[in-house]
């Protein structure tokens, strides 16, 4: 029995970036063998196993074999005679084939770290062509990587050009891609995830309400990089300088304008009542992927709600209670936060204005936590009682949010 560490561990590690997790996988060895040592195993798809003390997953080397389309259509091999560099070649990329022995020698057949120091992402075989998740994965990928220089080889975007072309991408399942998107929104260039998606084809199949935006021109006024698919890339990359990690707000980010693309040609470049039109393409879309609950139902309150505030400064206060009150924030106080950091992303991101103040979010945060503060038991002490409480209270928060107004 050999044991390597493997894959993003190895990567990682020569780039010098903090490993976060560790795999290995074990050659020459049984599914008896592992059990024997005390492993636990869990993979239901092919032998994977944690081990006792650390819990990190060992799995047996293995070699697949295509048998159908889609994720699911592969048939495993794992036993004793499959070899390390068979089981590096079923990978990705050349980056993530890589081992590194127990005395800390690094295996690398083929040649993941030239493409490291090249900063190119480039698969390792024909076979990447079998498994359509790979494309977001190298998309993905692309994301994270972006702002150390990475980009897509020749020979690998074409790949996936082609296997966009033949429809493989079309079996993409829901849960499988939500995964790698929601993994991509929390990179530092969520943007990246979209232009490779784009590059090759594939965003107008997995996100078409998203690639609808490309080439739909905005007011120049307001919006000097001009296109709609521009600025959701540039609000995605502020969203993450504001909010890195949280795919909530990136989610939200990434959906809050899909109404521009249903402007009808007559009335471009002005997008009125976008953010009406936006609620409808926004709920299919996360029915489509399937996205969490919340993940739906906010992205559909800050592209019906954005505009709002934007507008802030302007509107009455019983508007902004309004806004409050749809927003639910006074039982789910944790949406405004999130609402405002994409709505200040939607505002900088715009080019040349990514240092902007957003005077907006400040007020909003202020109104919200002087009208939080109002509680019922002093009109209760007062002998207000029933539907009169809740008016005196809703009364009370006008108050609250014109004081914070005039402050």
């Amino acid at each position: 029995m050999r044991i390597y560490l493997v894959g993003g561990a190895v990567r990682d590690k020569l780039l010098g970036l903090d490993v976060a997790d560790r795999d290995y996988v074990v050659v020459g060895a049984t599914q008896e063998d592992m059990c024997a040592r005390g492993f636990r195993p869990v993979g239901k798809d092919f032998p994977v196993f944690l081990h006792p003390q650390t819990q990190e997953e060992y799995a047996l080397a293995r070699t697949e074999r295509k048998t159908g389309r889609g994720y699911h259509g592969f048939a495993f091999q794992a036993d004793p005679s499959v070899t390390l560099t068979q089981d590096l070649e079923r990978r990705d990329l050349t980056i993530n084939a890589m081992a590194q022995d127990e005395n800390g020698a690094i295996v690398d057949p083929f040649g993941g770290q030239r493409d490291l120091a090249a900063r190119v992402l480039r698969h390792v075989s024909s076979a990447f062509a079998e498994d359509p998740v790979r494309v977001l994965r190298v998309a993905r990928f692309a994301a994270r990587y972006a702002p150390l220089g990475f980009r897509i080889a020749d020979e690998t975007l074409a790949l996936m050009r082609r296997m966009t072309d033949e429809g493989e991408v079309d079996h993409l399942v829901a849960e499988r891609t939500w995964a790698e998107t929601r993994k991509a929104l929390r990179e530092s260039a969520p943007s990246a995830f979209l232009r490779a998606l784009r590059a090759c084809g594939a965003l107008r199949v997995v996100f078409p309400e998203v690639d609808a935006l490309y080439g739909v021109p905005q007011r120049v006024e307001f919006h000097p990089e001009i296109d709609a698919g521009a600025h959701i890339e540039l609000v995605l990359d502020m969203a993450a300088r504001l909010a890195p990690g949280d795919d909530l707000t990136l989610w939200c980010a990434l959906t809050h304008d899909l109404g521009k693309a249903l402007t009808p040609s007559d009335e471009l470049a002005r997008h009125l009542r976008h953010e009406h039109n936006g609620v409808t393409p926004v709920r299919v879309l996360c029915a489509r992927l399937k996205v969490p609950a919340e993940h739906a139902a906010l992205a559909v309150l800050v592209c019906r709600h954005h505009l709002q505030a934007h507008r802030a400064l302007e509107l009455r206060p019983a508007t902004v209670l309004e806004l409050f009150e749809r927003l639910d924030a006074f039982r789910r106080p944790e949406r405004l936060p999130r609402f405002l950091l994409v709505c200040e992303a939607d505002r900088r991101g715009r080019l040349g204005h990514a240092e902007d103040a957003y005077p907006q979010a400040d007020f909003l945060r202020a109104a919200f936590a002087a009208a939080a503060a109002i509680d019922a038991a002093p009109f209760v002490t007062r002998g207000i009682t029933g539907a009169k409480i809740g008016m005196a209270m809703r009364q009370a928060r006008l108050c609250a949010i014109t004081a914070t107004r005039r402050a």
